[in-house]
């Protein structure tokens, strides 16, 4: 069998296969990346491109490895699941770095982290002084966790108190020039009200519409074609 033939069957293979256990392995693996984690995905990554291209190595090994590190991992989060410790001996626990205002430095030093990496951590968390931050723990997976001081938290209708109308997530009402009946029929409008709201925002019907979507009040955004927007123009 020529040589290119084999490598595009072993490819196939290890892609499915590759698909497959990024299924069953889940979104924490991107979402919540940990060292682990880390360390996990570019040896699966390693083994799946060997597999692929080096025909020393042989397609069942490589099978066998690549089902070994991907069903390890779903092992361990299982067992995490059901122990705090074996949780913490994997993954590792949050760290304290700023509590009260102030820096712990010990704590710093022991996740070797200088000031410069901390003030970073910060600004990607829109915070530019030290002395706005109550607390600051630095999470399992590397992202830095703030709470700011009170006189430094955002004024929200909560705190102060100001009633506001409960709104629900807004819905698609056509789509790529169809409408979509179901979203129009939960949301308690007729077609005709649709049209006419299409209309008023320069749409002859549904099908020159890109996009419509209506909120919790009421109000109808339309996003027309842009061939309809030029001509209109014109």
């Amino acid at each position: 069998m020529p040589e290119f033939v084999l490598i595009l069957i072993r490819s196939i293979i290890s892609f499915l296969l590759l698909m497959i256990m990024a299924r069953i392995m889940g979104k924490k693996q991107i979402s919540q990346l940990t060292f682990f984690d880390y360390c996990v995905g570019i040896t699966i990554g390693s083994i799946a491109a060997t597999m692929s291209v080096d025909q020393n190595v042989k397609i069942t090994n490589g099978l066998m490895a690549l089902l070994i590190w991907g069903i390890f991992p779903i092992i361990l989060a299982f067992l995490s699941l059901k122990s705090m410790w074996f949780t913490k001996m994997i993954d590792g626990s949050p760290t304290i770095l700023i509590q009260n205002g102030k820096v712990l430095e010990k704590n710093m030093k022991k996740n070797m982290l200088s000031a410069d990496e901390l003030m970073l951590l910060l600004r990607e968390k829109g915070t530019f002084k030290v002395s706005d931050v109550e607390m600051a723990i630095l999470e399992t997976n590397g992202q830095l966790s703030i709470l700011l001081k009170s006189d430094q938290q955002p004024i929200t209708p909560h705190t102060s108190g100001i009633p506001i109308q409960q709104e629900h997530g807004p819905t698609i009402l056509i789509m790529d020039g169809q409408l979509l009946k179901k979203g129009l029929k939960e949301r308690g409008y007729a077609e005709e009200w649709l049209l006419n709201e299409v209309q008023k925002q320069g749409a002859k019907d549904f099908k020159d519409v890109f996009l419509a979507q209506i909120d919790s009040k009421g109000n109808v955004y339309v996003d027309v074609y842009e061939d309809n927007e030029k001509k209109e123009e014109s």
